[in-house]
């Protein structure tokens, strides 16, 4: 089984969940490719190379059907890329999708904050892989515009997994999404955008949805 876990934006391969499930999918014999989407820089940063990243990644594969795992942001890259290589991918799982970026960037960040970022191409953010601020390059928001998940045609099974007190991902918005998929089944949890606290029960019920004996 390939699988691949998708880090947040701002996050990095070596995130908890990412330990945590690489630790569990190990036990099972079965090596979880974590990928660092900041690489080359963090600055330039955008989801097309984000997605090209992984299209080459995968085209190095056998023609095994992959298994994506994307957490908030990584999780829009999954999306986004089970449209792209529909006939690559064979199922997702996402952890507090951000299926409404960038459109919700006004919210998120503020409308002055995302006007300045404009007016001067840079924005500083908080990393938290890396622990610093990281300047961003204003072309990660403009090509995040031409993607959006909320059409995005993804027809493989996925499983969603959203906490009802994420601060970052409106728990409604996902719920509105994933019932518009018969494909989506969604498992709401009195938890945070994390998650951290139900990825017991997370793993618990991924290793039925992904058939890991």
């Amino acid at each position: 089984m390939n699988v691949f876990y998708l880090h947040g934006f701002a996050s990095s391969a070596r995130s908890k969940k990412a330990v945590y499930l690489g630790e569990r999918f190990a036990s099972h014999g079965i090596a979880l490719r974590c990928p660092d989407l900041n690489e080359p820089e963090f600055f330039s940063l955008t989801l097309t190379r984000m997605l090209d990243r992984l299209a080459r990644d995968i085209a190095t594969l056998d023609r095994e059907p992959v298994v994506l795992i994307g957490s908030s942001f990584g999780a829009v890259v999954a999306i986004h890329a089970a449209a792209r290589l529909a006939d690559r991918i064979g199922r997702l799982v996402l952890l507090a999708p951000a299926v409404m970026f960038p459109k919700d960037a006004d919210k998120v960040l503020g409308a002055d904050r995302v006007a300045e970022w404009r007016r001067s191409g840079t924005l500083d953010v908080f990393h938290h892989g890396d622990g610093v601020m990281r300047p961003l390059n204003y072309a990660f928001y403009e090509d995040g515009l031409r993607y959006d998940a909320t059409t995005a045609e993804v027809g493989q099974p996925v499983r969603v997994f959203q906490g009802v007190r994420d601060e970052a991902v409106d728990h409604r918005v996902v719920e509105r999404w994933a019932a518009l998929r018969p494909n989506v089944q969604l498992t709401l949890l009195e938890d945070d955008h994390q998650l951290l606290a139900s990825l017991p029960t997370i793993w618990s019920e991924m290793t039925v949805f992904l058939d890991v004996t």
